[in-house]
C-alpha cells in the first residue's frame, strides 16, 4: 500500500524528520518582534498592541512569575478567555521553562478542581469574571498564588470608561481581593516586575503544554505537548498556507485555550507575524459579524457550528466578509451545505481540516488553494504519516476504499497522557514493522482513505450506532443529510437502546429562525435520501443544542440516562 500518495498533490516543500527550526517559540516570538516591531500583534475591541509591546510584556510577567518562585518544569494555569492577557501569560510561562495549563472559563467549580489537582498547578491566571468560582475552590487546590486579569485593561481608553461607569458591575467584573492572600492585580504584578526574567534555557523537547481533552466521553486527560510538538504544529500550519511573513489578520474566535485556537490562532501568528484579531465570547454572534465586518481579518480558522451561524446571520448579505480569503474549519465535521454557503457568501477558500489535542493539533487539511475535495478533510500534514487499521483489534492496515480507525505519526504528536500510563499505552502503539520509529497514535475516529489519499472522516469510534439488522451507522452520515433540510439549522443524531433491536436512531433537530417542520416531514426527507436502515426512528426538535465552548455539538448530553451506554453510566 502506498501510504504516502497525497505527496504528489502537495505543493509547498515537505521537510524531513528534523528540518524544523531547532528553536522554541518564546525566542521566534523576540525574533519577530525585533523584525515586525510595530506592526500590531493584537487588535482588541479597536486597540492595538504592537509585536514590540507583546515581547516586553512577556518579559515582565516572566519575571514576575519567577518572583513568585515559578520553575522550569512548573504548572502555571491560565484561565482566561481570547484577551491580550493570553498570549501574554502563555508566551511568559513558556519563556521560563514552566508549563501551561490552559484552562476552559466555562468549567465548573467540580472541573476546576480536578484539572488543577491533577496538573499539580501552584499559581492560577484568572479573569476577574471567573475570580469568585477560584475563590470558592482554593481551598480544595494546591494553587499558591493566584493573578487576577481585568477584561477592560487593553480596550481603549474611551472604551475603558464606558465598561467601567456602565457595564463592570452587571457583568461580574468588578470583584474585591482585598484581603486574600497571595493574590494580586495582573496589572500591577506586571508594573512591579523587572524589565526582563533571569535567563532559563529552555530546549525542544522540554515540556511545553498539558493540554487537557474536553472529557465528554469521561475523564478529561492531559496531552503532554513539547515545545517541538507545538513549533512544529504551526510551522506545518505556515507550510501548508505558505503564509507570508508579515501580512494576514487572523480572526481569533477559536478560544486560546483550546489546542485549535492555540496553534492556528496563537502560535501560527507569532511565527508569522500575523495580526490577531482577539474576540472574548465566541457565542457573541453579533460581536464576531461586526468585528469580520470591521477588522478585514485574512484567516479565519473556525468551526461549523459558527460558520453556520454566519450563514444565517439577519441580513449577511449587507456585511462585506470578502477580506477573508482562507478558513480552515475543525473541531467537528463540516457539513456540505454549510460549506458551500459561507464560501458563496464571503467568496473565501473554506476547506475542512482535522486534528486531535495529542497531536497539537493539526494532522489533516484540503489545500485551500489546491483541490478542495468536499466533504473530506483532505491530506495529510506535512511530514506527518497516516494508516487505516482494522477498528476490532487496531492492528491489520487496510487499502484504500476501507473504513477503519485513523492512526496517525509525526512530530506534532504528544508524548502521553499526563499520569495515565495505562492511557497512553492504549493511544499511542508501538509499529509492529519498525518498532524503533515512533508510535502511531490511534485516534479512535473511523475514517477512509481514497485512492488519490484524500481522507473522510466517518465518525467516531464510540459515536457509532449499533443499527437493528447488525448495521453499523455513524451520526455524520444522517447529520450530513439533515443540514440539507431548508428548515434545519443544526442536527444531531444518536443510537437509542432498544433491547434485542439493537439501537434506534433518533434525531435532535434545531430549526433555523422563522422555519417550521414536523416529525413527519423530516422522517420523510431522511427516507428520501437515505438507507432504510440509516433513517432516524425519532425525532426532537430543541430550541438549541449543547456545544463546547469550540463549538462540537455534545451528542452525549442529548442522552437520557436510559439512553447512555451501561459503561457510560458507571462513569464517575
Amino acid at each position: 500500500m502506498n501510504t504516502k500518495p497525497w505527496l504528489a498533490h502537495y505543493e509547498p516543500h515537505v521537510p524531513e524528520h528534523g528540518e524544523y527550526p531547532d528553536k522554541v517559540l518564546p525566542d521566534i516570538l523576540a525574533e519577530t518582534a525585533e523584525a515586525y516591531g510595530h506592526r500590531a500583534a493584537m487588535i482588541f475591541k479597536g486597540a492595538r498592541l504592537t509585536f514590540r509591546e507583546f515581547n516586553l510584556a512577556v518579559n515582565r510577567f516572566a519575571a514576575a512569575l519567577q518572583r513568585l518562585d515559578v520553575r522550569p518544569g512548573d504548572r502555571v494555569a491560565v484561565h482566561l478567555p481570547n484577551c491580550p492577557q493570553y498570549p501574554i501569560a502563555y508566551y511568559a510561562i513558556l519563556r521560563i521553562g514552566a508549563v501551561v495549563v490552559p484552562c476552559n472559563p466555562l468549567y465548573q467549580a467540580r472541573e476546576m478542581v480536578h484539572q488543577l489537582n491533577d496538573s499539580g498547578a501552584r499559581v492560577l491566571v484568572t479573569l476577574s469574571a471567573f475570580y469568585p468560582l477560584v475563590k470558592g475552590i482554593r481551598a480544595q487546590t494546591q494553587l499558591q498564588h493566584v493573578i487576577v486579569a481585568q477584561i477592560k485593561t487593553y480596550f481603549p481608553p474611551i472604551v475603558r470608561l464606558i465598561f467601567s461607569l456602565f457595564m463592570e458591575e452587571s457583568r461580574g467584573h468588578r470583584v474585591s481581593i482585598a484581603g486574600a492572600s497571595n493574590t494580586y492585580w495582573f496589572t500591577r504584578v506586571l508594573a512591579a516586575a523587572p524589565i526582563r526574567p533571569q535567563p532559563i534555557i529552555v530546549r525542544p523537547d522540554d515540556l511545553a503544554v498539558l493540554m487537557y481533552t474536553g472529557g465528554t466521553t469521561g475523564v478529561s486527560k492531559a496531552a503532554m505537548l513539547t515545545h517541538r510538538n507545538i513549533l512544529v504544529n504551526a510551522y506545518q500550519c505556515k507550510l501548508w498556507l505558505n503564509e507570508p511573513m508579515g501580512q494576514d489578520i487572523t480572526m481569533t474566535q477559536v478560544p486560546l485555550f483550546h489546542c485549535y485556537g492555540m496553534t492556528t490562532c496563537l502560535n501560527l501568528s507569532v511565527l508569522s507575524a500575523n495580526t490577531m484579531v482577539l474576540v472574548p465570547d465566541p457565542r457573541d454572534l453579533d460581536d464576531v459579524v461586526h468585528t469580520l465586518f470591521r477588522a478585514k481579518p485574512t484567516l479565519y480558522p473556525g468551526v461549523p457550528a459558527i460558520y453556520n451561524a454566519i450563514n444565517n446571520y439577519p441580513d449577511i448579505a449587507k456585511y462585506r466578509l470578502n477580506s477573508i480569503r482562507a478558513c480552515i474549519s475543525g473541531a467537528a465535521g463540516l457539513p456540505v451545505e454549510v460549506q458551500k454557503r459561507f464560501q458563496a457568501i464571503t467568496g473565501a477558500s473554506l476547506v475542512e481540516g482535522y486534528g486531535l489535542s495529542e497531536a497539537s493539533p493539526v494532522t489533516h487539511a484540503n489545500p485551500i488553494f489546491g483541490e478542495n475535495r468536499i466533504g473530506t478533510i483532505g491530506l495529510p500534514w506535512p511530514d506527518t504519516d497516516v494508516k487505516i487499521v482494522d477498528v476490532e483489534t487496531g492492528e491489520k492496515e487496510l487499502p484504500a476504499g476501507e473504513r477503519g480507525e485513523l492512526c496517525v505519526r509525526g512530530p506534532q504528536v504528544m508524548q502521553g497522557y499526563w499520569n495515565m500510563p495505562e492511557e497512553t499505552a492504549n493511544a499511542l502503539r508501538p509499529d509492529p514493522a519498525d518498532p524503533d520509529r515512533p508510535p502511531w497514535l490511534h485516534t479512535g475516529d473511523v475514517a477512509t482513505m481514497d485512492a488519490d489519499g484524500y481522507f473522510q472522516i466517518v465518525d467516531r469510534k464510540k459515536d457509532m450506532i449499533l443499527g437493528a439488522g447488525g448495521f453499523n451507522v455513524y451520526p455524520r452520515e444522517i447529520e450530513d443529510v439533515l443540514y440539507q433540510h431548508p428548515a434545519v439549522l443544526e442536527a444531531a443524531a444518536i443510537g437509542v437502546p432498544e433491547g434485542a433491536l439493537g439501537e434506534r436512531i433518533k434525531v435532535f433537530i434545531q430549526l433555523k429562525p422563522g422555519k417550521t417542520a414536523t416529525e413527519e416531514q423530516i422522517i420523510a426527507f431522511c427516507r428520501d435520501n437515505l438507507a432504510p436502515f440509516k433513517v432516524p426512528k425519532y425525532v426532537e426538535f430543541r430550541p438549541e443544542l449543547p456545544k463546547t465552548t469550540v463549538g462540537k455539538i455534545l451528542r452525549r448530553q442529548l442522552m437520557t440516562p436510559a439512553d447512555q451506554p451501561e459503561a457510560e453510566k458507571t462513569k464517575v
